[in-house]
């Protein structure tokens, strides 16, 4: 039985619902078990209230030691000048240990995303797939 972590970030609620989503395709797959489970916020409580932020989301918080028990990675950022947002930076960056033994190897990942600008006649690229190679 294959399992899925479905890891996301979310300001706002969007990437959350977008992360449910995927949780559901997943629970399609006949004998897969999925979770969904986010990173922590790095934002000041004060700050994130006065910016609006969704406090109020409901998967737990994952620790980085825990993807190896997974057979895939889905992970969920919004993107932040072409790159992930720093609060998945910073939970990623916490996964050294794990690549130096080797227990993410041969893990399936994938990166939904979404992002938008105030320019839209401008494309917009993104570095997230670089946090899944081998």
């Amino acid at each position: 039985m294959p399992k899925v972590l479905v890891l996301y970030y979310s300001s706002y609620g969007h990437i959350e619902a977008m992360a449910y989503a995927q949780a559901e395709g997943v629970r399609r797959v006949p004998k897969a078990e999925v979770t969904v489970k986010r990173v922590a916020e790095l934002c000041p409580l004060d700050v994130a209230r006065a910016s609006g932020f969704k406090l109020d989301q409901a998967a737990p918080l994952a620790t980085p030691e825990e993807l190896e028990q997974y057979d895939a990675v889905v992970f969920g950022t919004p993107t932040r000048f072409g790159n992930m947002a720093a609060q998945m930076r910073n939970f990623l960056d916490q996964t050294g240990p794990l690549w130096m033994r080797g227990a993410l190897v041969g893990k399936v990942g994938s990166v939904p995303r979404a992002s938008t600008a105030a320019r839209r006649r401008r494309s917009h690229h993104s570095t997230l797939p670089c946090c899944i190679r081998e």
